[in-house]
């Protein structure tokens, strides 16, 4: 049965809006008239063919309903009357219209899993690969607890890794600010005396004076063309093959590139891990972790193992290869294929890696915090010299 989102007043004129389901729109309205309500737009939010479109749930909200969907399924209810109570308890329209459009799936006879593959823009590949795996084994409470926990700690390294670059990204910003307003405020009103006595200036004072002109002059088109240089890298990285590159350029960077490769490592453990613990097969966990995975390059080494695996070889075996993974990960996973507990292999190769990118990010920053400081006080050094060297040089000749 499909579901409507509608908007209605009742009968003191307040407006109200909600969902509710029906065979049609006429049978809607009519099912809102009978509450008293007056409907003035009405839309159907499930039911049709194909891939859906809906606003992404944030991390943290989805998180929660995964979360909050594992303890009414473990208490009993039913997958719809589980849907109907998180539709109801949602907070944000976008997202009760999303888990109702899901329920009208389930309850026009689609398993779950074929719901939510109408909504991939709102649940990723992992999370209804999982859901599939649960609904299959008849575990699914379990197995919604588990991906709640793998949301958790996904979400828990990215706010670590924003909040650890925050500082940063502050007094860089801070830093860029501070040199444009001295380059086109306080430079031109000081070396304007020594331009007017018509002396020789020396030279670091002349680059900072061509510096600081240009900045006034064609500032506001340095900052279109970075700008439209921006626009035109991002439009060029949808091409596969530039993207490629850029991703192993990126890999082949002494420190960043290793931080880039222990992080996408994590995020393929981790999906790996919950996905063979749930009982998907493992070519279809390859699958849904290559997805995770961020660098094309990683993307294509896991395709390529595989395709390996298809043909009989270990996991271990065809991701070693590729080179493209840690030996750390490789060993672990050897380990697990070998005493039949590669889901708990991969868990702990998971949060070892996990670890490894939280050290990391703590060293990179440890790192930027104090460089960003120094290119600062070397640019204002810069400055200052530039302004006092006509003055020392006065100074010089009058005695």
């Amino acid at each position: 049965m499909p579901a409507f989102s509608y908007r209605a007043l009742d009968a003191a004129g307040i407006e109200t809006s909600g969902n509710l389901e029906a065979d049609n729109a006429r049978q809607a309205r009519t099912l809102l008239r009978e509450r008293g309500l007056f409907p003035t737009t009405l839309e159907a939010v499930g039911g049709g063919k194909g891939p859906a479109r809906h606003a992404r749930i944030r991390i943290a909200e989805l998180c929660l309903i995964t979360r909050q969907f594992a303890a009414l399924l473990t208490s009993g209810l039913t997958v719809e009357q589980a849907l109907n109570a998180l539709s109801e308890q949602a907070d944000k329209a976008s997202t009760r219209a999303t888990l109702a459009a899901v329920r009208s799936e389930v309850v026009a006879g689609h398993s779950l899993r074929a719901a939510l593959d109408r909504f991939g823009n709102t649940f990723p590949p992992i999370y209804r690969a999982t859901v599939a795996a649960g609904e299959k084994s008849g575990q699914l409470a379990q197995v919604m607890t588990q991906l709640a926990d793998y949301i958790e700690r996904q979400d828990a390294l990215r706010r670590k890794t924003l909040q650890a670059l925050l500082y940063p990204a502050i007094v860089a910003t801070v830093a860029i600010l501070v040199v444009i307003g001295l380059m086109t405020y306080v430079v031109p009103q000081v070396v304007e005396v020594f331009q007017q006595g018509k002396q020789a200036l020396p030279l670091l004072t002349r680059v900072m004076i061509f510096i600081s002109d240009f900045l006034r002059s064609w500032g506001w088109a340095l900052l279109v063309a970075l700008i439209a240089a921006f626009a035109a890298f991002r439009y060029a990285l949808r091409d596969a093959a530039v993207q490629r590159r850029w991703d192993a350029w990126l890999l082949s960077l002494p420190i960043l590139g290793r931080h880039l490769r222990t992080l996408d490592t994590a995020r393929f453990a981790s999906t790996l891990a919950i996905l063979v613990s749930s009982g998907v097969p493992l070519l279809s966990a390859l699958d849904a972790g290559r997805q995770i995975i961020g660098r094309l390059p990683l993307r294509d080494a896991v395709g390529a193992a595989a395709d390996k695996v298809r043909e009989g070889m270990g996991l271990s075996r065809a991701l070693r290869q590729s080179n493209a993974f840690p030996p750390l990960l490789i060993h672990m996973i050897s380990s697990g294929e070998a005493t039949g507990e590669l889901s708990q292999m991969l868990f702990r190769a998971s949060q070892l890696q996990q670890t490894e990118v939280e050290n990391r990010t703590a060293l990179l920053t440890t790192l930027l915090e104090p460089l960003l400081l120094l290119f600062m006080g070397g640019t204002v050094l810069l400055i200052v010299l530039a302004v006092m060297q006509p003055i020392i040089e006065i100074n010089t000749l009058l005695k």
